[in-house]
């Protein structure tokens, strides 16, 4: 997880808390099925931010470990999850989570792992990781098909651009082999969606660490064109952001 990684949500927590998506609860029982996950594991939730995977786990029953290392948003978490006594903020990193070994059943990553260093993190989790842990690595990744999305993807290149470098839309096949080993991983689906009136769809844009900041010229002329965008595709005041959430699963060779 690179320095300037664990900054850049830090003037974006609010938008973040409030217009990010949550996660599908199907994902639980998958999660039961395929690596055993039980309501006492112990789990290492890294790169925790404002809390939105580690309440899936803390619903189910397991301890949370949260591994965040940008302070505005590892209090976000802490204040999300405030009255869960099973969850642990943790000032960390990927690299580093200050975890003791094999302590975990289960380490996650809800829309992090791009961030991280990926061979270091890769020893650590192995450090952390009882001998029989899995690793669970998430994204609610938005689909691109519609006027709507096709034409907010091409606002994103257009407006932002550090986009097409920090798409999490890289992480595909290639990169999961070289994580988990070859044939050590297995990938599953779920629909998501959200719906948005006009300020909403503006939050969700600017809780995304590729928006334009604010007070720039294009940060004034993104949202011109986005107000524009959804007043010709609105219908009954809101747009729908679809996604598919993608849950890669394994464990480490």
């Amino acid at each position: 997880m690179d320095l300037d990684s664990t900054r850049r949500f830090s003037s974006r927590v609010e938008d973040y808390v409030r217009y990010r998506p949550s996660y599908p609860e199907g994902i639980v029982p998958l999660l039961e099925r395929e690596c055993g996950l039980k309501p006492e594991a112990r789990v290492a939730d890294i790169g925790s931010g404002t809390g939105l995977f580690a309440a899936l786990f803390l619903r189910f029953g397991c301890e949370v470990f949260g591994v965040e290392p940008n302070a505005d948003m590892r209090l976000a978490g802490q204040r999300l999850l405030a009255a869960e006594p099973r969850f642990h903020s943790i000032d960390g990193r990927a690299e580093s989570t200050g975890l003791t070994a094999a302590g975990v059943d289960l380490v996650t990553a809800g829309q992090a792992f791009h961030w991280f260093d990926l061979p270091a993190a890769r020893a650590e989790f192995h450090r952390i990781l009882k001998p029989s842990g899995w690793v669970v690595l998430a994204w609610n990744e938005r689909l691109v098909e519609g006027r709507f999305l096709e034409e907010y993807e091409a606002l994103l290149h257009r407006y932002g651009p550090e986009y097409g470098r920090i798409d999490h839309r890289r992480m595909d096949a290639g990169v999961m082999d070289d994580f988990f080993g070859p044939e050590n991983w297995r990938l599953t689906g779920f629909p998501n969606e959200q719906r948005f009136e006009l300020a909403g769809l503006l939050g969700r844009l600017h809780s995304s660490s590729y928006a334009p900041p604010a007070g720039s010229e294009a940060y004034s002329r993104i949202n011109e064109d986005i107000a524009r965008l959804f007043e010709e595709c609105q219908q009954d005041g809101l747009v729908a952001f679809r996604y598919e959430t993608k849950v890669y699963y394994g464990q480490l060779a």
